[in-house]
């Protein structure tokens, strides 16, 4: 049996520049640091929570 775990690729699209400190260490938590960077993660609960958390900094691009 292949070992296909589903992925979620998000990018930022909001600055965390005046966000609050757990907001930005979110976007770090998330392999975000800059505008426009993509990162792609393994679609657990853990991962969709952060993404809630800055859902207003982030896009989701792909689910696969």
């Amino acid at each position: 049996m292949a070992n296909t775990k589903k992925t979620i690729t998000v990018e930022q699209i909001g600055s965390p520049i005046r966000r609050p400190a757990d907001q930005r260490a979110t976007l770090i938590g998330l392999g975000l640091n800059k505008m426009h960077r993509r990162s792609t993660l393994e679609d657990t609960p853990a991962v969709r929570g952060m993404i809630h958390k800055v859902q207003h900094l982030v896009r989701v691009v792909d689910e696969a």
